[in-house]
Formats: C-alpha cells, structure tokens, sequence
C-alpha cells in the first residue's frame, strides 16, 4: 500500500532562543564600536551642515518602534529648516528643499549615522524593518502589522531590494518576510548587501510613494501634526 507523502509545513519555525540576545550583542558591541570610530566623521558632517543652513545639525522625529512604541528616532539634517517636515519624500537630487551637504549625506546613507545611538539605546537594531510615521500603522493589514513584531532597523530587505523604487506596499510586504525570515544568517546577508549597495547611489530618491495614485499620506499626517500643536 502506497504511502501518502506527509504534507509540507509552510509555517517557517521560530528562531532559536539565542537568537535576540545575540542579536543585541552585536547591536551594541558594532554600533558602539561604530560610534567611537566614526565620531570625528560625524563631527565634521554635523559641522558642514550648521555652516550651510541656519538650525540644528540633528534632525529628531518620532517613529514607531517594537510593539508600536514611538521613539525619537535621528538624522543628520539634510533639508532646509523651513520645510514641511511630514512634507513628500523628495523625488530626484534636484528638490530644491535639499541642502547641497543634505545631498551629499542621503546619497551616501551618512545622514543615518546618528541612528547608532538609537541602536546603543535598544530602540533600535542594525538590521530591521525601517522606522515609519506612528501614525501609518492605522492604514496597514493585519499582516503588515506584522512588522511592528521586531525592532525597526538601521537597514533590512527593503532596502536591499529597491530603496526609493519600491512602492510602500513592497517596502511593507517586504518588512513582513524580514520577521518570517529572522535569523543570524539573514541579519548577516543584509548587512553584507547593504555595504555592497553603498558603494552605488541607485534607487535613493522615492520614485512612486503607493501604487494607488490618488494616496496622498504626507498631506494626512501633515494635517493629523498641525491637530496636535
């Protein structure tokens, strides 16, 4: 008598138990190595940028972390400081809101550097879904949410995969396989593919914000902002 063949468990299993405390290990030993050896760099940078516009160096705003806890999240300042700072992702290097030192730091991701600190802090880890708008989980699925699961990252799939070229259903569809597919050796692919892509400046500039043509979420948050001041 022949044998049924057992089904096939497309659930992926959990990482092992070692996992998020190694994880944080190395969260903190890299981004505290990082920080120490790159801080006349970022003293420099945060030098340029008080020297070509008037206002801070830093730009803070508040993102949504694990579990949907917001936190101050940091960049260097890359646009002028009378811009809409829930105002369109810029399209191309020649949105005149950038600064000239701005376009220097998105087109080498150095305007994240100051992300290692929210990394020390636990806030968030090297590699992840990137931190959005607290505000933005209201409009996600159940599945999207998902990516609210782990701690958001300094890089992760999305990033990897198309940056400013993928719309933000693929950016969240992405994020969510990041969580199905947490591990080490996944941690350590991303990373490796992210310093491989900053060798090359492709894909910084949101192309197509949602597939859906009339989304306008910027105005919305702008709105929801102006509510609470």
């Amino acid at each position: 008598m022949k044998r049924d063949k057992p089904a096939v468990q497309s659930a992926r299993q959990p990482p092992g138990r070692l996992y998020l405390p190694v994880k944080r290990t190395l969260d903190l030993l890299v981004s505290l190595v990082l920080m120490v050896l790159l801080a006349p760099l970022m003293v420099l940078l945060a030098v340029a940028i008080r020297l070509e516009s008037c206002g801070p160096a830093i730009f803070r705003q508040e993102r949504a972390g694990q579990g949907l806890q917001p936190f101050i999240c940091y960049k260097f300042r890359t646009m002028r400081v009378d811009v809409d700072p829930y105002g369109a992702s810029p399209h191309s290097r020649s949105d005149p809101r950038i600064t000239r030192v701005g376009r220097l730091l998105r087109e080498t991701s150095l305007d994240e550097l100051p992300q290692l600190l929210n990394v020390l802090r636990g806030e968030m880890s090297l590699v992840g879904p990137r931190p959005l708008y607290v505000r933005q989980a209201a409009e996600w699925t159940p599945r999207q949410r998902r990516r609210l699961e782990v701690k958001p990252g300094l890089t992760g799939m999305a990033q990897v995969a198309g940056r400013g070229a993928l719309t933000i259903e693929d950016k969240l569809e992405l994020d969510v396989r990041y969580v199905e597919q947490a591990s080490l050796w996944t941690d350590c692919r991303l990373i490796w593919a992210t310093a491989r892509s900053l060798l090359s400046s492709r894909d910084i500039y949101e192309k197509q914000y949602s597939r859906q043509a009339d989304v306008e979420p910027d105005a919305v948050l702008r709105q929801q902002e102006q509510h609470r001041q």
